[in-house]
């Protein structure tokens, strides 16, 4: 991306997200951070000088539209980073309704009603979408369902919105990264019963090295899936 660009991205608090926006706000693009709160929207504006917010509650996609006309949304939106998701394992026979939907809303509802409210910005400026996925979007195991089926959801957006708004030139990357260590992992590992190790699994400035090289490629050409497995 030529010259300074401006990026709306979700989850910068943590893991890929903070990796991600570390990385842009280091070379000086614009940031607009989507938090779920205004004390968030502190935090992370002291973390970020000079990046705006956006507070809205993605496990609430139906109020986003009411939140946000009560802010100013970014005038320009080169591109709009998905990177916030919640996890909760658990068998089919076991998991409750509010299981699944808190899992849907927050990684598939919210990222459609959040593109859906940027989409005019984006056609504007001929910009971006990058859905983080999972590899659980590709393949679902055990205990994995709720999760895997917001994240295949989220594969079957991205798809559709490609094809739509390939002709207003904007480009859709999905990255598929396999266990990446974060404060999510940590939760994944806990619920499994197991020990987590960090030094495992994927550093999570790696996966923001493929994301930026996505958000960096000539106009020519377009990352449509990016799958980044551990190389350990």
């Amino acid at each position: 991306m030529a010259g300074m660009a401006t990026h709306v991205i979700t989850g910068a608090g943590s893991g890929i997200g903070a990796a991600v926006a570390r990385r842009l706000h280091a070379r000086g693009d614009e940031l607009v951070l989507h938090v779920r709160d205004a004390g968030r929207a502190k935090e992370l504006a002291a973390e970020f000088p000079g990046a705006r917010t956006l507070v809205g509650d993605l496990a609430d996609p139906d109020r986003l539209s009411w939140a946000f006309s009560h802010q100013t949304l970014p005038e320009r939106v080169d591109s709009l980073l998905h990177v916030a998701g919640v996890v909760d394992l658990g068998p089919v026979g076991e998991l409750t309704p509010r299981s699944w939907r808190h899992q849907l809303d927050v990684n598939l509802l919210a990222p459609a009603e959040l593109t859906r409210l940027l989409l005019p910005q984006l056609r504007a400026s001929r910009g971006h979408v990058v859905f983080v996925n999972s590899g659980a979007g590709l393949n679902a195991g055990a205990a994995w369902s709720a999760y895997a089926a917001s994240k295949h959801g989220l594969k079957a957006l991205a798809d559709s919105l490609r094809q739509e708004e390939h002709a207003n030139g904007v480009r859709v990357t999905s990255v598929y990264p396999g266990r990446t260590a974060s404060p999510m992992q940590a939760k994944v590992h806990q619920q499994e019963g197991k020990e987590y190790d960090p030094g495992k699994w994927i550093d999570p400035e790696s996966v923001a090295t493929t994301i930026v090289m996505a958000l960096d490629l000539p106009r020519d050409a377009e990352v449509n899936d990016l799958t980044v497995r551990p190389g350990r």
